[in-house]
């Protein structure tokens, strides 16, 4: 039962870990890789209108977030006006007004958008109501004629709206369908016609106007196509015969037959959008992307803290890590190591000082201070006033190896000042202790374990990837825990008694 208790522990935190961390990299975006970069595109749009020296307000239509494309920040320059944003007609809006303005006037919106993992399909809802269109009387009669046609012909809504846009498309200037459409029809009208036809037929339609985010693009132009509400859904229908959908990234931008921008108290107003493609580190465009989704996960995470703290975690995080190969390396393996956590810690000052630098000057602080130690003997002293000295010598070890390093101009030396002074000063002291009672072959062997655990921990520790991986995704601490909790069960035979039991197995 306790097996099974230990068993159902582990795992519940193991999966708890990883579902926080599979959140985080599918769908918040977060990247696994320190190094990773991630493409955006920072879309403008420049609208101009000239003032009649009255108040004067703008209405524009700004992008959300559809599909694998994520909206990460929005900025709005207009200087000078008030600034409201909402819905109308469930399409994200702006509102630019002004007491009084006079001339021309130049106004804009600026989005970052990116790309995530996982498509983002939009809920299901109620079929909305949308008005019926009111056509002429010969429009319609035309409209009714091409509708009934179309339903004969049709086994469903897809189907119907396929046939009409078709119809649209192919019609000749002198049939009912140039009637509806005039003598140029564009593609914009041509959906627009089919829309008004399908909510005749009692089918909700609406037109849908996207951008392609290009790498460059100066005056992009808008694509459009038809969504029919089908079965809970808005199912889109394209009106390009050679694919099947819309350009790769093309961004969803409003629906509807009212226009990107509207001005009440001004004339001449015209518009021009351009997209700019860019790389920046993925790890800011999804803590923007977190925070713009009001993620309370990112909110209370690291990223919530200030700078000078997240410095502190950076390393603090990465801990785990190295304590948990320590466990592996004494209970799995075997190696013997003087205390338990000591060589974490010295690990920890390898990390200023270099691993090189670092091996050489713990291996002369502990040998001086072990002959010191030794020599103490002979004093009878007690053992708080032992400590005491082995701590004054250390410091004195420490303060003079600096000295010396920097007058040879070896700078690494100054950073030796970071060795935890009381662990070295305990480890002399169980060292000296061993070397009395179990041999001095019993003490080095411990020392030399000791330095080869925190070698390796600190190669562990000093890993770019390592340290993103526990600062991004503090989480994973969960599967470190459980993994150490099961190690915690272990009684089997270490690497290194395997030799020595290897007669016992024959």
């Amino acid at each position: 039962m306790r097996r099974r208790h230990l068993l159902i522990v582990c795992l519940a935190l193991a999966l708890v870990g990883f579902g926080v961390f599979a959140y985080k990299v599918l769908w918040l975006g977060f990247p696994v890789r320190p190094d990773e970069r991630s493409e955006t595109w920072r879309v403008e749009a420049r609208v101009t209108f000239e003032a009649r020296g009255a108040p004067a307000k703008l209405q524009l239509r700004v992008p959300q977030s559809a599909g694998d494309l994520v909206v990460v920040e929005q900025n709005f320059v207009s200087p000078g006006y008030g600034l409201t944003t909402g819905f109308e007609r469930g399409n994200p809006t702006a509102v630019y007004a002004i007491a009084m303005a006079e001339g021309m006037q130049t106004l804009y919106f600026r989005a970052l958008v990116s790309r995530t993992l996982l498509q983002r399909n939009p809920p299901q809802e109620q079929a909305p109501e949308l008005p019926v269109p009111n056509f002429g009387d010969a429009e319609q009669v035309a409209a009714q004629n091409l509708t009934e046609a179309a339903r004969a012909q049709s086994a469903d809504r897809e189907t119907l709206a396929g046939f009409l846009l078709a119809r649209l498309k192919d019609g000749k200037p002198t049939s009912e369908v140039g009637l509806l459409l005039g003598p140029v029809p564009s593609t914009l009208r041509i959906l627009n016609v089919a829309v008004d036809l399908l909510r005749l037929a009692g089918v909700p339609a609406r037109t849908v106007h996207g951008l392609t985010l290009e790498p460059e693009r100066r005056q992009a132009q808008f694509i459009h196509w038809l969504e029919i509400h089908d079965e809970g859904r808005w199912r889109p229908i394209y009106p390009w015969e050679n694919r099947s959908g819309p350009p790769p990234a093309t961004l969803r931008w409003w629906h509807g037959q009212l226009p990107l921008a509207q001005v009440t108290g001004g004339t001449k107003l015209h518009h021009d959008v351009s997209v700019s493609r860019a790389y920046e580190h993925a790890l800011t465009t999804a803590v923007r992307h977190g925070k713009q989704l009001e993620e309370k996960l990112v909110e209370f995470s690291v990223f919530g803290l200030p700078l000078q703290t997240q410095a502190v975690f950076r390393a603090l995080l990465v801990i785990p890590a190295g304590v948990f190969l320590l466990v592996v390396l004494r209970n799995v393996v075997g190696i013997k190591t003087f205390g338990t956590f000591m060589p974490v810690l010295i690990a920890l000052a390898f990390r200023e000082t270099g691993l090189l630098a670092g091996v050489v000057f713990f291996s002369i602080i502990v040998a001086i201070g072990l002959g010191i130690r030794l020599y103490m003997e002979q004093l009878k002293l007690l053992l708080v006033p032992r400590l005491a000295t082995i701590v004054i010598v250390v410091i004195l070890v420490i303060f003079a190896l600096s000295l010396l390093s920097i007058k040879l101009g070896f700078d690494r030396g100054l950073s030796i000042g970071l060795f935890p002074i009381v662990i070295l000063t305990m480890t002399i002291e169980r060292m000296t202790t061993i070397w009395e009672e179990r041999g001095a072959g019993e003490a080095l062997q411990q020392a030399a374990g000791s330095l080869v655990v925190g070698a390796l921990c600190f190669v562990l520790m000093s890993s770019a990837y390592v340290s993103h991986l526990f600062f991004v995704f503090p989480e994973l601490l969960l599967v470190v825990l459980a993994a150490t909790i099961a190690l915690g069960r272990y009684t089997g035979y270490r690497l290194t008694e395997l030799r020595r039991f290897k007669p016992l197995a024959r």
